[in-house]
């Protein structure tokens, strides 16, 4: 099924979010970005860093992925009609990949002890995890929605340069 070349402010058909919500893996990229703009951005953390950065990216994923829904229901959604329970639901879990691309990240923190990692090597760890993640959330993306190998490629590329623009941030900053 083609997607639709609708703008965000254009009336979706039923079928449309549903297809959006499996085939559109934008919140998945957005989430690995924001992931890591947190790992970069956590700077100094307190007693138990490996445990508030785990909190800190899982939180911060929650409140981005409210604010997303909260978006969808009360931005074009409610001009059209008032949002009822199975509207939320589906807007709930079109958004959740928000949340899901700071698990892994979350996760390399959480493990990096196991592998023999500091702190700061764990944070290097959760960055890492996140710019692959934000690669393959586009090429999943890319992918179901039926794209060519090359356009796989170039949007693979985009979001690999994209998550090293992140990391030379953190370069800059720590140095």
């Amino acid at each position: 099924m083609p997607r639709s070349r609708s703008g965000p402010n254009t009336p979706r058909r039923p079928g449309d979010v549903e297809h959006r919500a499996h085939a559109d893996y934008t919140g998945g990229v957005y989430g690995s970005m924001l992931a890591a703009s947190v790992v970069i951005g956590a700077g100094s953390l307190g007693s138990f860093p490996r445990t508030e950065l785990v909190l800190l990216l899982l939180v911060t994923s929650l409140v981005f992925w409210i604010a997303h829904v909260h978006a969808q229901l009360f931005g074009a959604r409610l001009a059209q009609q008032a949002p009822d329970r199975r509207v939320v639901l589906r807007v709930c879990r079109e958004e959740w990949p928000i949340v899901k691309a700071a698990v892994p990240p979350a996760a390399a923190v959480a493990v990096s002890p196991l592998l023999g990692l500091d702190v700061r090597g764990g944070l290097w760890l959760a960055l890492s995890v996140a710019v692959a993640g934000q690669v393959g959330w586009s090429v999943a993306a890319a992918r179901r929605a039926g794209a060519p190998p090359r356009l796989m490629a170039v949007t693979a590329s985009v979001n690999l340069l994209l998550g090293l623009l992140i990391v030379s941030f953190k370069i800059l900053l720590t140095h």
